[in-house]
């Protein structure tokens, strides 16, 4: 067997390792060009993590908070390596901010509207035909271009990501351009990583599974590279669960502030509920995270002409969820069902995961019920965004089923890999990644069996119970 030192001096290497590779895996300018050579990159840094990961299994206690910290900063110095690379939503969150220090509702105007254009700069909006010839420009006017994407409709992002935006921008320096955003992101990221080691501690559980989510390549090419704001709400989801156990109205308030952010993180509700018997229990949840909603869209309710919801509806029906036959959705539904049973499978198959959390999950890890119920529905609808999986993986780093990540994976091969491979890429890695949960929860089922344990096998307790050792689980 090898010293410890041995095995923290191979886990520093792995991370080492892993960070000289997302450096170039940002900087590779590959997505419209090359989606092949940056699949690659993508698949070194996902198995130099897990690598890092397992070997974090058996690094000494007290070795393994320093390191997840340390690899958490280094994971997102590399994301900060290189301007966006394979998103344009950033640039929105840019103009949004802008237009709300001049005193503008950024739900009125579309960024392609001719009554801003004393607001646009040479960075969001180049001139001439050089500056508008890359990939990621939109043409708006004669001669003049933006790296905003849909410029021609109103922004979809909910009141408190536009509070954010604006504050970004309050705080950073003229022309700092998108540096801004991603160190906010990186900020955001670390202050999870923060969050998740908090929690762990205060439930009296090894701290070794944040590592799934600070040294994550997502969290670096999405959360920091790509400076999508799904991380801020990742933030307030993980605080939000790691509270509600014991102040259960102040859980439901930052569930609020989560979903004003993205509105993403309702999914995780039906999870939080899990066990929950009484209908004031309930509600001591559901009704503060209504009313902070409703009061985070009120000031731009008032101060709006147009609707508050944006392009929602259209950003919807144009990913696919309404046409189960375009982009990709359902993916895995569709090669057993026909494409007009799509969305009603998947609104059967979320009521019974949420049934069956809600009559077997454990109050006291309301995020085992959440991650049960927020990857069921990620493998039901196939999505193709790969930075909707940062929650996840959060979810993943508090509950410690390492097989959910290959969701993330299989998000991230949909958006970047599909370009080079094809359609057939989006059923066979969502596929893959099913596999990889019923094989985990095989696993977890026997050794339960083999436990003595009689009853059905769920997500295990990271603390340890007296005359019994930590779950085996955990990294």
């Amino acid at each position: 067997m090898d010293h410890p030192r041995a095995r923290t001096l191979r886990t520093v290497l792995l991370l080492a390792a892993l960070t000289a590779v997302l450096v170039p895996a940002v900087r590779e300018e590959g997505y419209f060009a090359d989606p092949a050579r940056l699949t690659w990159w993508y698949a070194a840094a996902w198995t130099l993590f897990g690598a890092a990961a397992w070997s974090l299994r058996r690094v000494p206690e007290r070795h393994v908070v320093p390191l997840v910290l340390a690899g958490a900063l280094a994971v997102c110095a590399a994301g900060l390596a290189g301007p966006p690379l394979t998103s344009t939503d950033s640039f929105r969150y840019a103009w949004d901010g802008r237009v709300q220090a001049a005193g503008i509702s950024p739900y009125d105007h579309a960024p392609a509207d001719p009554a801003l254009r004393a607001l646009r700069d040479d960075w969001l909006f180049p001139r001439g035909a050089a500056a508008c010839a890359g990939p990621d420009r939109v043409g708006i006017e004669p001669g003049v271009c933006t790296r905003i994407n849909r410029p021609a409709v109103h922004t979809v992002y909910p009141p408190v990501a536009e509070g954010y935006f604006g504050l970004v921008h309050a705080l950073s320096p003229a022309g700092v351009r998108h540096k801004a955003l991603q160190t906010g992101g990186a900020l955001l990221a670390l202050a999870v990583t923060g969050t998740l080691l908090l929690v762990q501690r205060r439930r009296g559980a090894r701290p070794r599974t944040a590592a799934y989510w600070a040294w994550c390549p997502a969290v670096a090419v999405e959360a920091v590279n790509n400076a999508h704001v799904d991380v801020l709400a990742v933030l307030l989801s993980v605080a939000a669960l790691g509270v509600m156990v014991r102040r259960r109205t102040l859980g439901g308030a930052l569930f609020g502030l989560a979903i004003a952010a993205k509105l993403l993180p309702a999914v995780l509700l039906p999870g939080a509920l899990a066990g929950v018997r009484r209908w004031r229990d309930a509600a001591a949840l559901l009704l503060p995270a209504a009313a902070v909603v409703g009061l985070a869209y009120l000031p731009y309710v008032l101060v709006s002409r147009a609707s508050v919801f944006g392009y929602l509806g259209g950003y919807a029906e144009e990913e696919g969820y309404e046409d189960p036959g375009a982009g990709g959705r359902y993916a895995l539904l569709r090669l057993v069902l026909p494409d007009s049973w799509s969305v009603p499978a998947v609104a059967v198959g979320m009521l019974a995961v949420t049934a069956y959390v809600w009559r077997r999950g454990d109050p006291r890890q309301p995020w085992s019920a959440a991650l049960t119920v927020t990857g069921t529905a990620f493998l039901l609808m196939t999505p193709g965004y790969s930075w909707y999986a940062l929650l996840l993986i959060a979810l993943v780093a508090l509950d410690g089923r390492a097989e959910w990540l290959g969701v993330a994976v299989a998000g991230a091969a949909a958006y970047v890999s599909v370009r080079a491979l094809g359609g057939a890429t989006i059923p066979v890695a969502y596929g893959l990644a099913g596999a990889a949960v019923l094989v985990g929860w095989a696993v977890r089922r026997r050794a339960a069996a083999r436990g003595g344990r009689g009853v059905a096998p769920g997500p295990p307790s990271h603390a340890p119970r007296s005359g019994q050792p930590m779950w085996k689980g955990s990294p």
